[in-house]
């Protein structure tokens, strides 16, 4: 009887865990809460520079040392970006969704110990970009992100929509709770006591997100017509094409000792992954 009870309160405890809250947390935290770490305060430029190479290179080297020494590289960079563990954990579900059942495939049909290295190849080059993006991104706030693209010549309305993209993801989650809070207080759920009811339940949960979409993608709009409303009262389509506003925006991004220092380590890393392929 006292296991059963233990057993109920963990579940409960883990279901407490992934609620709207804990979600909405764990992406503010994600976006905004890592301003301190030592990735945050590198300049976009640099981030940027480094994640092209990170993220585009490895899909065209096969070679399993410099592979590893990437995927090594990137791990120790999230490590210091304080990447929140949700995130971690929706990485490494994916890397597993997108490679990992390949390796449970090929032994169920007549594989042998000869596919592990190229599988192995492929989930490297997942994981190292993944983890390469989740760094970059956790390191960059919407403003620092905006300001990088804008300083390597992209347009200032796409880099400002990708800004706002980062903005208004924690609003459609608000949003979206609410939109279920009012549901569940106008709604009558079934009883889940039984093992029925849990999935007369779990049917009834999904038919509630499935109505709540239409009212969250009509409150969203409504909002980011007043977010527009308000950028063209400050006289945001004249910032955007003036080249003194640009100027100024773009005076508060300098490069470092650190930042120099953070290329030096990477360059050297990669230097003696090729190395070491090139001698084993």
């Amino acid at each position: 009887m006292r296991e059963m009870k233990i057993k109920k309160k963990l579940s409960e405890n883990i279901l407490d865990k992934f609620s709207i809250d804990f979600l909405r947390n764990q992406v503010l935290k994600n976006a905004y809460g890592n301003d301190d770490t030592v990735i945050a305060r590198l300049d976009p430029r640099i981030l940027l520079v480094w994640y092209l190479f990170i993220g585009l290179v490895p899909w065209f080297v096969n070679n399993l040392w410099f592979l590893i020494a990437c995927f090594l590289l990137v791990l120790v960079t999230t490590k210091l970006a304080r990447v929140a563990g949700l995130v971690l954990l929706l990485f490494a579900i994916g890397v597993f969704t997108q490679t990992g059942y390949l390796l449970i495939v090929s032994f169920f049909f007549g594989g042998n110990t000869s596919t592990i290295i190229p599988l192995l190849i492929l989930t490297l080059k997942v994981a190292t970009c993944s983890l390469a993006s989740i760094t970059v991104f956790s390191g960059l706030d919407p403003d620092r992100l905006s300001n990088g693209l804008m300083w390597y010549g992209c347009p200032e309305r796409l880099s400002f929509s990708i800004s706002y993209a980062y903005r208004v993801l924690p609003m459609l989650m608000e949003e979206f709770q609410n939109i279920l809070l009012s549901f569940r207080m106008r709604g009558n759920p079934p009883a889940h006591e039984t093992f029925w009811g849990k999935v007369k339940y779990l049917f009834y949960q999904t038919k509630i997100v499935m109505h709540a979409f239409y009212p969250l993608m009509l409150n969203t709009a409504k909002r980011s017509r007043t977010t527009v409303e308000a950028l063209e009262i400050k006289g945001y389509r004249y910032a955007a094409v003036n080249k003194n506003v640009k100027k100024i925006k773009l005076s508060s991004m300098k490069i470092t000792y650190n930042d120099l220092l953070f290329l030096a380590v990477s360059f050297l890393w990669i230097s003696l992954s090729i190395l070491a392929s090139k001698i084993f």
